[in-house]
């Protein structure tokens, strides 16, 4: 069985072991819609808890609460269709009459998304934050945490009777993530991605084809076969490009030392990876070779993305890296549709990742599972907070979240295996979509029971293109996993002091490992790492190796 990294992630950090809440109930009924099964408690009688009973009761209809009001924050992005508000629509009114099915009153408090983050400063600060604030921002609620401004949700939770839609969706792994202190307190409740597929890396298939090459399994064949479609294209042109990279998650799969290492991984994050990772020594010499043997673009450095698009849709890259489904993806350019107008027997497909030249083994960096945090402030009373778990616990439903995210089976979706297929998107786009995502709070990317689900959801959005999606999800999620959480679940405290200079000598010094001499590399690196060193790279890791490992 694969190791998932994510598991390792909260044994090294978290140093504990949180296994309860997910008991069952003396009694139970099936929920299913949309091919979800859910098993939640049965609502008991209307005269409350037996002995057994957590203190709080937050599985959604187990407590008829006596009109509690909760203020939950929303995300105005100001692209409320004609007739609609950010408050007041067909979906905010949906989740307000479902919740006053148990006593719970749902207000929503708009909040410019581009402002969030000030002006949640500005309304913890003044004692006037919703119950239910949220941010991407990890560090913000650890440090409302200690000191003292929110709650701690693990009394509310932890319960062997408590949330169990939420654990059964989100599962343990996804909710120990709110333990930012690194204890046993729950600081927020993290929103669950439907897919943690990050990147894939494209080459030109009808290239391969004719050149009679086979998919490339190490970075020694990787380098042959993009010579070959430099030199030997069938297309006879003297302009390809063999290579680019996005970010390096492919590579850094395939380099990597620290992969091998699941403790080491975890401690390291893109601020300090080139000082401790060999790895990265070796990455680099392999694009410096690619460099100066025209494999790459001469001036890649210099390139926008613009000039990256136009180089795929135009047949100039032979290679490249890229999100997940970029080469189909409508909002990225929908490069190989465009490509294939340009010559009609092109076509771009995804390749699994290469084997690591340390261990051999197949490694995907992918997103950490989690998405955005809701945590509730002190300012909220323990029974608000009580309901305000209880209304994310219902959004883990398929009455919740499953509704909001994908509308109703007739009107906005079809079911096929249990997996809803879009009806007309164009209609959902202002019916729906305008707004779901930040209803939803629970889950990133709409509410999907696993990543094939997500996959074959997301793949009927392009007709004619469903193999292509579907081979970019399962290449994007092969092998060992590298969670690329760097700062989304601890940012070292030295980090914002830092992180420019460190960053600046990066941005100088890459760019010189990859385009001088093969002979001068060596020499350089060195100075690399020292230059690394003199701007204190070594005092961040210090810091993460400390917070990871205490």
């Amino acid at each position: 069985m694969k190791k998932k990294l994510i598991s390792t992630i909260l044994a090294v950090s978290m140093m504990f072991t949180m296994l309860t809440g997910c008991g069952e109930s003396a009694g139970t009924e099936t929920k299913e819609a949309g091919g979800e099964t859910i098993e939640a408690s049965e609502t008991p009688e209307a005269s409350g808890t037996n002995e057994s009973s957590s203190k709080y009761q937050t599985t959604f209809g187990s407590k008829k609460f006596d009109d509690v009001t909760i203020r939950v924050e929303l995300w105005d992005r100001e692209n409320s269709p004609a007739g609609s508000t950010i408050t007041e629509n067909k979906w905010t009114q949906y989740i307000q009459e479902k919740m006053k099915e148990v006593g719970i009153n749902v207000e929503f408090v708009p909040v410019p998304r581009g402002d969030e983050v000030t002006w949640l400063r500005s309304a913890m600060a003044g004692g006037t934050a919703p119950d239910i604030v949220l941010t991407y921002t990890y560090s913000i609620a650890q440090e409302y945490y200690e000191q003292g401004g929110i709650w701690d949700l693990s009394e509310f939770i932890d319960g062997a009777d408590q949330a169990l839609n939420m654990k059964e969706y989100l599962g343990q792994d996804v909710i120990d993530y709110g333990r930012l202190t690194g204890g046993d307190e729950l600081c927020g409740i993290i929103a669950r991605r439907a897919t943690t597929a990050r990147s894939n890396f494209y080459v030109r298939k009808d290239w391969m084809d004719e050149l009679g090459l086979k998919e490339p399994t190490t970075p020694d064949e990787l380098y042959d076969f993009v010579e070959k479609m430099v030199k030997e294209n069938p297309d006879g042109r003297s302009d390809v490009l063999g290579i680019s990279t996005w970010d390096d998650g492919y590579f850094l799969g395939a380099f990597s030392k620290l992969a091998t290492d699941p403790t080491e991984s975890l401690i390291a994050c893109k601020l300090t990876r080139d000082y401790y990772d060999e790895g990265m020594k070796e990455l680099y010499k392999f694009k410096n070779k690619l460099y100066n043997n025209g494999l790459m673009d001469m001036e890649y450095y210099a390139r926008s993305g613009d000039d990256f698009t136009s180089f795929i849709v135009n047949g100039r890259y032979a290679t490249f890296e890229d999100h997940v489904i970029a080469s189909v993806d409508l909002s990225r350019g929908s490069r190989l549709q465009t490509l294939k107008e340009n010559d009609p027997d092109a076509d771009l497909v995804s390749i699994a990742p290469l084997k690591n030249i340390w261990d051999g083994k197949q490694y995907s960096t992918i997103y950490s599972p989690g998405g955005l945090i809701a945590f509730c402030p002190k300012s909220a009373d323990e029974e608000t907070v009580e309901a305000c778990m209880t209304y994310l616990d219902w959004l883990c439903t398929t009455e919740g979240g499953f509704t909001i995210s994908h509308g109703f089976e007739g009107e906005h979706h079809k079911l096929e295996d249990g997996v809803p297929i879009v009806i007309d998107a164009s209609y959902n786009t202002t019916d729906k979509d305008w707004i779901a995502g930040d209803l939803f709070l629970t889950g990133n990317s709409g509410y999907y029971k696993d990543d094939a689900s997500f996959s074959k959801g997301v793949s009927v959005k392009y007709p004619g293109y469903e193999d292509h999606v579907l081979a970019d999800y399962k290449n994007a999620l092969t092998g060992d996993y590298i969670n690329d959480i760097d700062d989304s679940l601890y940012t070292s405290p030295s980090q914002a002091e830092l992180s420019a200079d460190i960053n600046l000598v990066k941005e100088e010094w890459i760019v010189k490992l990859i385009t001088c001499p093969e002979e001068e590399f060596e020499a350089n690196f060195e100075e690399y790492k020292a230059a690394l060193k003199a701007v204190g790279v070594e005092t961040i890791e210090a810091e993460r190796r400390e917070h990871f490992t205490k």
